[in-house]
């Protein structure tokens, strides 16, 4: 995953094309084999418990190797090893564009270190982007006092979502405060309970997101698409209302909504948007909490 930053980094700069930097976010999708395959290919698990742990991904919120060691049909260390094997995104990077001749070692380093400078980011940082880690990641872009507690959970667990059912190469950006944001296309869902929230993912972005949770080519956005995303969204706010309970908290879900016309959303009170690139596509995440917002 550190190879989509900073290649956009590479891309905004000047040192690669657009059509470098996306040649070789696409040949990275092949370079890291998923958990599950992995597992089978090894001989460490059959197909029909991959597909089993697949599912439950589906209604738990945890990873594909903690599953497995909790269903018993892997140990710790055989996840261990299968993480390894998974392959290093930095190494990954750093081996396309040696072997494409676009930067040499010691240019990538030059560069790294202006990247870091640039955006501010920690050695930690670094090495949060290095980690291909989506939980240690998504804390760098959600790096805000303002920003509730429940608020960069839900974002934390929809982002691990995005990677387990939409795009392992997601890049997401900073989050802003805003009060209002317009787009033609929104698939939404709010909760009520002990404390209200709206979340809705919008612009063009929803068509790659579509297409790659419903494993279903979409061609334009349309109600159908849009019902795709709301069914994403109903996945996530399942498994995070029912975090919530676990710790007390008690939130309804009400039926996911779509807006196919232009259509502004207003809010005087907490509202925040994070941008984020599935396939080069962008989609934004705009969350309400603990305000009345306003849909027109």
């Amino acid at each position: 995953m550190f190879g989509v930053y900073f290649g956009k980094y590479l891309e905004d700069v000047g040192v690669l094309t657009h059509e470098q930097y996306m040649e070789i976010v696409e040949a990275s999708r092949t370079a890291r084999v998923k958990m599950g395959l992995l597992a089978v290919s090894e001989g460490l698990m059959t197909k029909e418990q991959a597909d089993e742990v697949n599912q439950l991904q589906a209604m738990k919120d945890a990873r594909f190797g903690d599953i497995a060691v909790e269903k018993g049909y892997l140990t710790d260390e055989q996840v261990g090893k299968l993480l390894k094997k998974q392959g290093d995104s930095y190494l990954l990077f750093v081996q396309a564009l040696v072997e494409r001749k676009l930067l040499t070692l010691e240019d990538i380093q030059k560069y790294l270190n202006h990247y870091k400078k640039s955006e501010r980011y920690t050695a930690l940082e670094i090495d949060a982007l290095k980690s291909s880690d989506i939980d240690k990641i998504i804390q760098i872009f959600l790096k805000d006092n303002q920003v509730p507690a429940a608020v960069k959970d839900y974002l934390a667990l929809l982002a691990r979502n995005m990677v387990r059912f939409v795009d392992n190469k997601i890049r997401f950006e900073r989050i802003e405060r805003i009060h209002t944001y317009t787009s033609k296309y929104i698939a939404s869902q709010c909760f009520t309970g002990d404390y209200n929230l709206f979340i809705g993912i919008c612009n063009v972005g929803i068509k790659p997101i579509a297409t790659e949770f419903a494993k279903e080519e979409f061609e334009v956005i349309d109600e159908d698409s849009l019902d795709a995303v709301c069914e994403f969204i109903n996945v996530c706010n399942g498994l995070f209302a029912s975090k919530e309970s676990l710790e007390g908290v008690h939130i309804d879900m009400l039926p996911p909504e779509m807006y196919t016309d232009i259509t502004t959303i207003s809010s005087e009170g907490m509202m925040f948007l994070l941008p984020c690139y599935v396939h080069g596509e962008r989609a934004d995440i705009v969350i309400c909490m603990e305000t009345k917002w306003n849909i027109s």
